[in-house]
């Protein structure tokens, strides 16, 4: 039997726009709402992430956060 699915967890979030429109546009992609995609991209998250890949974006972004707070 599969597991129910539950969100049982709220938590206020800040995203940038950039973020947000991706999220809204992945979610409806996905036949989703915002919630439930982010549910899937964080229980999938080894799967569908390149470790190289994320390793270096990640790096880049924490490069370019300070300028971006300003």
């Amino acid at each position: 039997m599969p597991k129910r699915f539950r969100l049982t967890r709220r938590m206020p979030i800040a995203l940038t726009e950039d973020a947000y429109r991706r999220l809204k546009r992945f979610a409806q992609e996905a036949g989703l709402d915002e919630g439930e995609a982010l549910s899937f991209v964080f229980e999938n998250f080894d799967g569908i992430t390149d470790e190289e890949g994320l390793a270096h974006r990640l790096r880049r972004f924490n490069l370019e956060l300070d300028a971006r707070k300003r």
